[in-house]
Protein backbone atom coordinates (compact mmCIF):
# COMPACT_ATOMS: atom_id res chain seq x y z
CA UNK A 1 0.00 0.00 0.00
CA UNK A 2 1.34 3.40 -1.21
CA UNK A 3 1.60 6.35 1.76
CA UNK A 4 2.46 9.86 1.03
CA UNK A 5 4.43 11.14 4.34
CA UNK A 6 5.51 15.08 5.06
CA UNK A 7 8.68 15.44 6.05
CA UNK A 8 11.56 18.04 5.36
CA UNK A 9 14.94 17.99 3.66
CA UNK A 10 16.60 16.17 6.93
CA UNK A 11 14.69 12.76 5.85
CA UNK A 12 17.47 10.28 5.56
CA UNK A 13 14.69 8.74 2.79
CA UNK A 14 14.70 11.84 1.29
CA UNK A 15 18.19 12.09 1.15
CA UNK A 16 18.59 8.32 -0.23
CA UNK A 17 16.49 9.09 -3.12
CA UNK A 18 18.00 12.73 -3.84
CA UNK A 19 20.98 10.57 -4.43
CA UNK A 20 19.53 8.55 -7.08
CA UNK A 21 17.89 11.24 -8.81
CA UNK A 22 21.34 13.14 -9.07
CA UNK A 23 22.94 9.71 -10.61
CA UNK A 24 20.23 9.93 -13.37
CA UNK A 25 20.38 13.41 -13.74
CA UNK A 26 24.29 13.48 -14.02
CA UNK A 27 23.71 11.03 -16.91
CA UNK A 28 20.77 12.23 -19.03
CA UNK A 29 21.73 16.24 -18.54
CA UNK A 30 25.34 15.68 -19.29
CA UNK A 31 27.69 18.40 -19.39
CA UNK A 32 24.74 20.57 -18.62
CA UNK A 33 24.55 18.83 -15.00
CA UNK A 34 27.21 21.28 -13.25
CA UNK A 35 24.30 24.57 -13.86
CA UNK A 36 21.51 22.11 -12.73
CA UNK A 37 22.88 20.85 -9.88
CA UNK A 38 23.86 23.81 -8.11
CA UNK A 39 20.26 24.69 -7.94
CA UNK A 40 18.82 22.11 -6.65
CA UNK A 41 20.58 21.50 -2.92
CA UNK A 42 18.19 19.94 -0.38
CA UNK A 43 20.28 21.69 2.92
CA UNK A 44 16.74 23.42 4.46
CA UNK A 45 14.24 22.48 2.67
CA UNK A 46 10.90 22.63 4.71
CA UNK A 47 8.66 20.91 2.68
CA UNK A 48 9.60 17.81 1.33
CA UNK A 49 6.93 14.41 0.82
CA UNK A 50 8.15 11.06 0.69
CA UNK A 51 6.17 8.02 -0.83
CA UNK A 52 6.52 4.66 0.88
CA UNK A 53 5.49 1.45 -0.63
CA UNK A 54 5.38 -1.32 2.22
CA UNK A 55 7.40 0.96 4.38
CA UNK A 56 9.70 0.83 1.56
CA UNK A 57 10.92 4.63 0.12
CA UNK A 58 9.70 4.71 -3.82
CA UNK A 59 9.28 8.50 -4.32
CA UNK A 60 9.84 11.80 -3.25
CA UNK A 61 9.23 15.75 -4.08
CA UNK A 62 9.62 19.14 -2.38
CA UNK A 63 7.84 22.91 -2.64
CA UNK A 64 10.15 25.34 -1.40
CA UNK A 65 8.85 29.06 -1.61
CA UNK A 66 9.73 31.06 -4.76
CA UNK A 67 8.04 34.25 -4.40
CA UNK A 68 5.09 35.68 -2.20
CA UNK A 69 2.22 33.27 -3.06
CA UNK A 70 4.52 30.97 -5.59
CA UNK A 71 6.08 27.73 -4.35
CA UNK A 72 8.35 25.90 -6.77
CA UNK A 73 8.09 22.11 -7.08
CA UNK A 74 12.03 20.60 -6.16
CA UNK A 75 13.24 17.05 -6.62
CA UNK A 76 10.83 15.30 -8.09
CA UNK A 77 11.56 11.65 -8.40
CA UNK A 78 10.09 8.05 -8.57
CA UNK A 79 12.71 4.87 -8.48
CA UNK A 80 12.92 3.25 -12.24
CA UNK A 81 11.40 0.64 -10.56
CA UNK A 82 8.28 1.24 -9.35
CA UNK A 83 7.20 4.03 -12.41
CA UNK A 84 4.35 3.54 -14.07
CA UNK A 85 1.48 3.55 -11.80
CA UNK A 86 1.17 6.77 -10.42
CA UNK A 87 3.46 7.83 -7.82
CA UNK A 88 4.89 10.77 -9.34
CA UNK A 89 0.91 11.82 -9.79
CA UNK A 90 0.09 11.23 -6.28
CA UNK A 91 3.16 13.21 -5.06
CA UNK A 92 2.72 16.00 -6.97
CA UNK A 93 -0.77 16.39 -5.60
CA UNK A 94 0.12 16.02 -2.58
CA UNK A 95 2.75 19.09 -3.12
CA UNK A 96 0.14 20.92 -4.42
CA UNK A 97 -2.28 20.22 -1.84
CA UNK A 98 0.52 21.08 1.08
CA UNK A 99 1.15 24.24 -0.90
CA UNK A 100 -2.57 25.60 -1.20
CA UNK A 101 -2.78 24.82 2.70
CA UNK A 102 0.00 27.06 3.32
CA UNK A 103 -2.05 29.87 1.57
CA UNK A 104 0.26 29.24 -1.95
CA UNK A 105 -1.56 30.19 -4.88
CA UNK A 106 0.46 28.62 -7.59
CA UNK A 107 3.42 25.82 -8.26
CA UNK A 108 6.45 26.48 -11.22
CA UNK A 109 8.87 24.30 -11.77
CA UNK A 110 11.71 23.53 -14.19
CA UNK A 111 12.67 20.46 -15.57
CA UNK A 112 15.12 19.41 -18.89
CA UNK A 113 13.68 19.26 -22.21
CA UNK A 114 15.17 15.70 -21.54
CA UNK A 115 13.01 14.70 -18.98
CA UNK A 116 10.60 13.29 -21.27
CA UNK A 117 8.14 11.89 -18.77
CA UNK A 118 8.29 14.54 -16.60
CA UNK A 119 7.04 16.99 -19.38
CA UNK A 120 4.57 14.39 -19.49
CA UNK A 121 3.71 14.14 -16.44
CA UNK A 122 3.50 17.84 -16.09
CA UNK A 123 1.08 18.40 -18.64
CA UNK A 124 -0.88 15.61 -18.02
CA UNK A 125 -1.27 17.58 -13.95
CA UNK A 126 -2.86 20.18 -15.66
CA UNK A 127 0.67 22.75 -15.63
CA UNK A 128 0.81 25.17 -18.60
CA UNK A 129 4.29 25.86 -20.07
CA UNK A 130 5.35 29.68 -19.20
CA UNK A 131 8.38 31.60 -20.29
CA UNK A 132 11.85 30.10 -18.41
CA UNK A 133 12.16 31.98 -15.14
CA UNK A 134 14.62 33.17 -12.73
CA UNK A 135 18.34 31.11 -13.11
CA UNK A 136 16.85 29.26 -16.33
CA UNK A 137 15.72 32.59 -18.11
CA UNK A 138 17.58 31.83 -21.94
CA UNK A 139 18.47 28.29 -21.29
CA UNK A 140 17.73 26.35 -24.14
CA UNK A 141 17.21 22.54 -22.27
CA UNK A 142 15.11 23.95 -19.83
CA UNK A 143 11.13 24.00 -19.75
CA UNK A 144 9.15 25.62 -17.14
CA UNK A 145 5.55 25.29 -16.26
CA UNK A 146 3.08 26.59 -13.55
CA UNK A 147 -0.29 25.70 -12.23
CA UNK A 148 -2.78 27.53 -10.75
CA UNK A 149 -4.00 25.98 -7.44
CA UNK A 150 -7.78 25.86 -6.20
CA UNK A 151 -7.82 27.85 -2.62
Amino acid sequence: MLTIVRTNSQNADFIGLVKYLDAGLAVTDGEDHAFYNQFNKIDNIKYVTVAYENEVAVGCGAIKEFSEGSMEVKRMFVLPEQRGVGIAKKILSDLETWAAELGYSRCILETGIRQVEAVALYKKSGYSIIPNYGQYAGVENSICFEKVLKP
